[in-house]
């Protein structure tokens, strides 16, 4: 812990700054000083009274001091985070019964699959030898799943994600069970997902919807257009009248109902743009726009602000089309934003869904972005055969482990690899070593790729064992 905050924790403590600097002359944390005894402290100069009421004050718990204070010691902040989210997991009649199998025959099981084992055979009245044949099988699956060490696991996984990834066709689009809205697919999609790209080719939400709204269409559709950009060309046609250097708007009263917009909205909403304000005027069932100035460029400017003039719903969201999924209705979108779109009311905001994977990382943070590359390559690779789940998520962890989504590519992943040899592998090789000579970079040989180049064996599987044999002399 900084200098400075140790500081402040014992002058918090009622600790004098004359024994504070004499303290922190000698020791740098709180719990080095704790850790010393009253003797050592006597030879700091600080009198034996002193110096027990120095070790009993921090002695004391965090918990049972003042609520509030200057920030603690690292080791005592992790023991007060620990105990608040401290909740052990109580185990069932079941569970223990399977635990108790693999402690007495020696089994090695993950606690998660003792509980889905236990989830599952629960209340289905076997046996104590028919639950103790099921561990024992669920043990052997285990064992013969697990990876040996100094398994090339990276190598595995390209290989189990590429194979399959050559042999998907190139169709962009298909659609996702909505007309008209195009969703990209194969090939391309999968190249989207391992570049991180920060905005899809074709951004898409599905919007689940609660309550009266997932049951009444009309309900429903009230909500798609609260999320959907209207524009004024949605509910309104306009007229240019060069002769009197205006702009006439003419709503259309019904498609203004369907979407829930009065004239007072339009009106508003275009007095709020730059090229438009001041301009407004309501004459009847119509909004003129008059040109402050004589001049056909500024009526074409006027005519192109007005026309996309957004008068309702969200950013990026072009298009909400309704869809029902059995007796349900829910929303997809053409355009996507997530954290707006989730404040909807109907929207159930617990299971909105995007197919923007740093969107999802913005709003629900880095974990959550880790579970949609996981679906979201599962189901783009479904298409052109089966991939184990773990390589899939081998690629994920490595894309999310720094706490932000990386790409894979020399812009990414490839392009930090410690190794010289396999950067200028990847790409651009004749800029990386180049970059390297001048920096003087060492290239110690550790991975897959640089022993490769080099033509030795690579440090992994039986790469990694070193057999010397001594043949004893006749």
């Amino acid at each position: 812990m900084a200098r400075k905050d140790t500081m402040n924790a014992l002058l918090t403590r009622g600790i004098s700054e004359e024994n504070v600097e004499k303290l922190l002359s000698k020791y740098n944390t709180m719990k080095a000083i704790s850790d010393a005894g009253v003797s050592e402290l006597e030879e700091l100069g600080i009198p034996s009274e002193e110096a027990a009421d120095i070790i009993s004050k921090l002695s004391k718990r965090a918990s049972t001091k003042a609520v509030s204070k200057p920030k603690e010691t690292v080791e005592e902040v992790e023991i007060v985070n620990m105990e608040l989210v401290s909740n052990p997991h109580e185990y069932t009649e079941t569970e223990k019964q399977i635990l108790d199998i693999c402690e007495k025959e020696n089994l090695e099981l993950p606690l998660k699959v003792v509980v889905d084992i236990a989830s599952r055979i629960q209340d289905k009245g076997l046996t104590d030898d028919e639950v103790k044949a099921i561990t024992e099988k669920a043990a052997e699956m285990c064992e013969r799943r697990r990876m040996d060490p100094n398994e090339s696991v990276g190598i595995m996984a390209a290989h189990s994600i590429g194979e399959p990834g050559t042999q998907m066709n190139m169709r962009t689009f298909h659609y996702a069970g909505v007309a008209n809205v195009n969703v990209t697919s194969g090939l391309p999609r999968l190249i989207e997902i391992v570049d991180a790209r920060r905005v899809p080719s074709t951004p898409s939400m599905t919007v689940p919807l609660v309550g009266i709204a997932a049951e009444d269409e009309n309900v429903a559709r009230h909500v798609s257009y609260e999320i959907e950009t209207t524009t004024l060309l949605n509910v309104a046609t306009l007229e240019t009248d060069i002769t009197n250097m205006r702009l006439i708007v003419r709503p259309d009263p019904r498609r203004m109902d369907d979407r829930g917009i009065t004239m007072d909205d339009i009106y508003e909403r275009l007095n709020k743009i730059k090229v438009l304000r001041g301009l407004v005027q309501i004459e009847g069932y119509d909004i003129i726009i008059t040109s402050d100035e004589p001049s056909y460029k500024k009526l074409q400017q006027i005519f192109d602000a007005a026309k996309t003039a957004k008068i309702k719903g969200i950013d990026g969201v072009s298009r909400a089309v309704l869809s029902k999924e059995g007796s349900t209705w829910k929303i997809i979108t053409e355009g996507s934003n997530l954290k707006e779109v989730m404040k909807v009311q109907g929207v159930d905001a617990t299971k909105v869904k995007t197919n923007s994977i740093l969107e999802v990382a913005d709003v629900l943070g880095i974990e959550a972005a880790r579970n949609l590359l996981i679906n979201e390559g599962r189901d783009t690779l479904s298409a052109a055969g089966t991939v184990d789940i773990r390589h899939i998520m081998l690629v994920a962890d490595l894309m999310t482990n720094d706490g932000y989504v990386k790409a894979i590519g020399r812009h990414g992943i490839s392009g930090r690899k410690s190794s010289v040899l396999a950067r200028a592998a990847f790409e651009i090789t004749a800029p990386h070593l180049l970059h390297a000579a001048m920096n003087g970079e060492v290239d110690n040989l550790e991975g897959v790729a640089e022993n490769i180049i080099v033509g030795q064996p690579v440090t992994l599987g039986t790469g990694a064992v070193n057999l010397i044999y001594t043949p004893k002399r006749g």
